[in-house]
């Protein structure tokens, strides 16, 4: 039997990433290089944040442009990566009794998925589900429910999270590419703690810490870029996984661009 597949979470940070040669796209490359082919990738985005939990399945998931106002070569990107129902199927049995959703025509991959994986896997040619984020849910849910997401390691299935564990637009200062904010870099610094040392419930506990909460709400204020973290969190802590930092670094003052491997 084959080793299981790693654990894997990405910060995307902003769209062009998709285009960009930089760090942070040179270590996704990297990483894809040094993975073993799995059969498929399931993909937690935070652009797909929605009522209820759905998986795609459709065999041919459509590339979406869920953003606005970038050059119009950022828009012709397509990432023609197949689908793959049965294991959307696998998923959906795996998470019972949450009820998941078979979407089999209304989503596809957004930018959270295919801006990563086309530096990992360059040529389109493993099969790519998404799982959706349910808006209604609170993080311990979202803890537990990727405790259940752990098992697909075995199963030949690369589960990747794509977020950002610092993510805050509102904040964004476009004269400061390479920089953050203290509150920034010291709530990014939290959680790697966390990960590294093996502890990932902890990133449960950061938002009433003391010492991290006002950081908390500047670095989180809204939930949809964390929660692919959470979730990530959950299958490592079923798993027993320590995390490794696979890339790191301020962005525009208030994001930061960490990813993690565990496994």
């Amino acid at each position: 039997m084959a080793d299981p597949h790693p654990l894997v979470f990405l910060g995307h940070g902003s769209p062009m990433n998709a285009l960009e040669h930089n760090r942070w796209t040179a270590a996704w490359t990297e990483l894809g290089a040094t993975l073993p082919t799995p059969r498929a990738v399931l993909c937690v985005s935070a652009h797909w944040y929605i009522r209820g939990t759905a998986v795609t399945a459709m065999a041919q998931p459509r590339t979406i442009h869920d953003f606005g106002g970038f050059p119009p070569e950022l828009f012709a990107v397509e990432y023609p990566a197949p689908g793959a129902p049965d294991v959307a199927a696998e998923v959906a049995e795996r998470l019972a009794p949450v009820d998941v959703a078979l979407d089999e025509r209304e989503w596809g991959l957004d930018h959270g998925a295919w801006s990563v994986l086309r530096h990992v896997y360059p040529r389109a040619d493993v099969p790519v589900v998404q799982l959706s984020l349910d808006a209604t849910r609170s993080p311990r849910w979202h803890f537990e429910l990727g405790a259940h997401l752990a098992g697909l390691r075995d199963e030949g299935i690369l589960v990747v999270g794509s977020g950002n564990v610092v993510h805050n637009l509102r904040m964004v200062d476009w004269g400061h590419p390479h920089a953050a904010f203290p509150w920034a870099r010291s709530f990014d610094a939290a959680v790697t703690e966390a990960l590294v040392a093996g502890e990932p419930e902890r990133v449960l506990s950061i938002e009433t810490d003391p010492a991290h909460r006002s950081d908390y709400r500047l670095a989180v204020p809204t939930p949809d870029h964390y929660l692919p973290l959470v979730q990530l969190a959950g299958a490592a802590s079923a798993a027993g996984l320590p995390a490794r930092v696979v890339t790191d670094g301020p962005t525009m003052g208030s994001l930061t661009m960490t990813s993690y491997a565990w496994g």
